[in-house]
């Protein structure tokens, strides 16, 4: 009896290095997909029951979160990328000592990272917030919601941290039911602490945390209960230090790269914050509708990484090139479809968040500028995914700063400020997104970052094979 029930649990895992490449993909890249999609429900509907009970204030409040959440997350969670590389790559070369020690690790680090965003987004979100020139009618809120959603980024940390070892093995179906469950969590608590109780801001942001808290409960509760190489042992949770090493020179650049772009975007956001009230209600709407966008991308890309990660640390070097081109492809056709439904669409989905004309104005500017653009903004994320998968994140950190980040502020400061016209900054995101494209196209073609792999792989791992 045992016996079959380890067998069930090993299935719920997938070694990406076996079957049709397409269908191993697809199979992958769908739970992320639903999963991703009921994240971004959830969000929206923070967003929707925020603006419709509290008002555009409130809602300019929610809207100017994500590039100060990404801001101090993005370090960590780019850290957690290359800890899901490290993972995949020994689970794909069925080393299952070094998959364990990885894990572990990965835990330890989560723990130390969750403890210190908690500090760091408690104490220094009034300080960000003024210098993002937030305006007066919004800071109070802002900061209130910033604060209970710190105080909680233990559970946000820990659940990515579950749903990046489930997805490193290929089991990206768990983190998608844990995610459909706090989503409607999420949703319940929402009309509950806002609509029927009048907690205000506070309430969304306490809805937020404590369906997080049960997503992370949830992931950890199966990770420590099956019976798989890559089960989490609480007592065995510690740093491994040439583990640690391997997660750092693999996560870095990706921490690097989020954080400083999230930096870049701050710039843009503080430009459109200078607008007023009205455009940070707007852009904060548009923003809830363009994760819809994302939801191929990330979804596409994660798959990729994973895929090429675990392919390549098997030797399948052609298996992981054709895994590569099927999925750039489908990820550009799939995102520029919802790019140009959400541009057509972009009046009546702003509206649903506030009826303010001015609101509405903003956000749908907004959407026209940039959703047709979105095919690039899918070939950058797959090919640094498959970079990333490759052991080669330096090159996405160095391309995505440049682009993403120098230019991106330099265009902001030159350009945009000087015409006094929002949509100049909005043409800041497609402008970078066309050279970090072009820059992306000529490095994989021209290099040899398929085998140069070969030669980063650990001597006693290619031993084994």
């Amino acid at each position: 009896m045992q016996k079959g029930s380890e067998h069930f649990m090993e299935q719920s895992s997938t070694r990406m290095t076996q079957g049709s490449v397409r269908k191993t993909i697809v199979r992958f890249a769908l739970p992320v997909f639903w999963g991703n999609l009921f994240q971004q429900l959830y969000n929206v509907v923070d967003s929707l029951v925020v603006g419709n009970y509290l008002g555009s204030d409130a809602l300019a409040a929610v809207g100017s979160s994500g590039s100060l959440i990404f801001l101090l997350v993005g370090l960590f969670s780019g850290i957690f990328v290359g800890a899901g590389v490290v993972i995949s790559r020994y689970y794909g070369a069925k080393d299952d000592e070094r998959v364990a020690k990885a894990i572990h690790t990965t835990v330890a680090f989560a723990l130390a990272a969750g403890a210190l965003l908690t500090a760091a987004g408690v104490f220094l979100t009034p300080q960000i917030l003024r210098l993002m020139d937030t305006p007066d009618s919004v800071l109070p809120n802002s900061i209130l919601y910033f604060r209970i959603y710190f105080a909680g980024i233990m559970s946000v940390v820990l659940y990515n941290t579950a749903s990046g070892i489930f997805q490193a093995v290929g089991d990206s179906r768990h983190p998608l039911y844990y995610l459909i469950i706090s989503s409607g969590l999420n949703i319940a608590l929402d009309l509950l602490f806002v609509a029927v109780f009048r907690w205000g801001i506070g309430g969304a942001a306490l809805a937020t945390v404590f369906s997080q808290s049960v997503s992370a409960f949830l992931g950890f509760f199966r990770l420590c209960r099956i019976r798989t190489e890559y089960r989490v042992v609480p007592k065995k949770i510690r740093f491994h230090g040439d583990m640690l090493k391997q997660v750092l020179q693999m996560g870095i650049p990706s921490g690097l790269q989020n954080s400083v772009i999230a930096l870049a975007n701050l710039v843009v956001q503080s430009n459109i914050n200078a607008f007023g009230a009205k455009a940070v209600a707007g852009c904060g709407a548009y923003a809830k509708i363009e994760g819809f966008g994302f939801l191929p991308i990330t979804s596409f890309a994660l798959a990729l990484t994973t895929f090429i990660g675990q392919n390549l640390g098997a030797g399948e070097i052609q298996r992981a090139k054709k895994g590569a081109r099927f999925g750039i492809l489908t990820c550009i056709v799939l995102a520029e479809l919802v790019g140009v439904t959400i541009c057509l669409l972009a009046p009546y989905l702003v509206s649903a968040f506030n009826d303010d004309p001015e609101v509405i104005a903003f956000g749908s500017l907004q959407a026209h500028t940039v959703t047709l653009f979105y095919f690039l903004l899918a070939f950058s994320h797959c090919i640094a995914g498959i970079l990333r998968g490759a052991g080669k994140s330096v090159v996405p950190m160095i391309v995505m700063l440049v682009c993403w980040c120098a230019v991106r502020i330099a265009y902001i400061t030159l350009i945009a400020r000087s015409t006094g016209q929002i949509r100049f900054i909005f043409w800041a995101y497609p402008f970078t997104w066309s050279l970090s494209s072009v820059c992306f196209l000529i490095y994989y073609l021209k290099s040899d970052w398929l085998h140069a792999f070969e030669r980063t792989r650990p001597r006693n791992q290619c031993s084994r094979r």
